[in-house]
């Protein structure tokens, strides 16, 4: 390497002719000649001394051409193979990419505003949530979001899978964005949709809510994880980085605290992106569409003919509405913190909704109207009083037979 540098640097810089190079560094014309020549520095390559599969690469390709997808080792019984399979399979290996069409993968991009990854996570703790219960992670679920482009993240803690509370969890996740991602991709959740004859199909109450927002909702054929990729990896960073030393005393302090922690991770940097959610958000929700003039009709609601009980069942609880309504029409709206009934226009029930199950929820102003009630129909049912009747003496009826005091006294003839 030195001889090859050096004779390089006589030849051009100094300008020496090849006999006086030959002589200076002690090597043979030709040599001068063949470093002068070369553009590149000289390195030892071993002459290839050849591999025992050369006799059979032939055969090999014949039954390569006959079927590209060929196993190494039904082509090793084909050809005749005796020596050690390892060797012959590398050699398939290097031969197969020549018979089979080109099949170049593709590469996941996301354009600004295009996509979002929905999902439920079930985070493994046991929350309390009042009158002494507590719920596992199956049946208290975590509606996560993440934006294909920027990467943020949202979620929103959710009573139940049930489409009413799925779709009062999306909707807060969403505006809380503040844009609507023109495409939401799910996983076959229920309340959602499925894949069913060769498209996705959604229920009725996901094409309403996307109607609302103008948005266009995919479910995922089965088993396909790999094409919601950003959101599964979000779930397991949510169980390395946020439960981890954390406690929580119900599910306001859960989405408290789940909230807190997004606007701290949505800042740090991620290497697939070289820089934080947060510097591409606005990027992200520019275009993005817009949020709909109205909400989406969201939680549970319907109407009912109050019965003389004077509750009303939401999710197992029981939840007391003002008695003075009782055989009216109510109207039942719960969304994911509150329970109304309205009747007329007019509020005949507001209570905090409750996460347990199995409860009975009265308002001591529903209970003391009711005794007020009962009382008062009480006092209109109670029998009236018998009139007064005139009560003769017996001697009047004496009288009136003919009998007097002195008969009484003899027998009758």
């Amino acid at each position: 390497m030195e001889d090859w540098a050096e004779i390089r640097r006589l030849h051009r810089a100094e300008g020496l002719p090849i006999k006086v190079i030959a002589r200076l560094r002690g090597v043979s014309r030709n040599t001068v000649r063949a470093a002068i020549a070369s553009d590149a520095a000289p390195k030892y390559v071993r002459k290839p001394t050849g591999s025992i599969v050369d006799a059979a690469e032939p055969k090999i390709r014949e039954q390569l051409e006959l079927d590209a997808r060929m196993p190494a080792t039904v082509i090793a019984e084909r050809v005749g193979w005796t020596r050690g399979i390892t060797v012959l399979k590398e050699r398939v290996a290097e031969l197969r990419p020549a018979y089979l069409p080109p099949d170049p993968a593709s590469r996941t991009t996301y354009e600004a505003g295009d996509i979002a990854q929905c999902d439920l996570w079930f985070p493994p703790i046991a929350m309390p949530v009042g009158f002494g219960q507590r719920r596992t992670a199956a049946k208290l679920p975590v509606l996560t979001m993440a934006c294909g482009y920027s990467r943020w993240l949202s979620g929103q803690l959710i009573p139940s899978r049930a489409a009413p509370d799925l779709f009062a969890g999306w909707w807060q996740v969403i505006e809380r964005l503040g844009a609507v991602p023109r495409t939401l991709v799910w996983d076959g959740e229920g309340a959602i949709g499925r894949w069913r004859s060769g498209k996705s199909e959604l229920t009725g109450e996901c094409q309403a809510f996307r109607g609302t927002l103008g948005a266009r909702v995919i479910v995922l054929r089965p088993r396909e994880p790999e094409h919601k990729g950003i959101i599964e990896r979000a779930h397991d960073y949510l169980e390395r980085s946020f439960l981890p030393g954390r406690s929580f005393t119900g599910p306001d302090d859960f989405n408290t605290q789940l909230r807190d922690w997004l606007a701290v991770a949505n800042c740090r940097v991620r290497r697939v992106l070289g820089c934080a959610p947060a510097e591409r958000i606005a990027a992200d929700k520019a275009a993005m569409l817009t949020l709909p003039p109205v909400a989406p009709a969201t939680g549970w609601r319907g109407s009912t003919r109050l019965a003389r009980d004077h509750y009303v069942r939401i999710d197992s609880n029981d939840y007391s509405v003002h008695p003075a309504v009782i055989g009216r029409k109510i109207e039942i709206i719960v969304d994911l913190r509150r329970v109304t009934a309205v009747c007329d226009g007019k509020v005949v029930a507001d209570h905090q909704r409750a996460w347990a199950w199995h409860q009975t929820i009265s308002d001591p102003g529903h209970l003391a109207a009711a005794r007020a009630l009962r009382r008062e129909r009480a006092g209109v049912l109670r029998p009236l009083p018998e009139p007064e009747v005139e009560q003769r003496p017996l001697t009047d009826y004496d009288t009136a037979l003919g009998l007097d005091a002195g008969d009484a006294d003899g027998p009758v003839a």
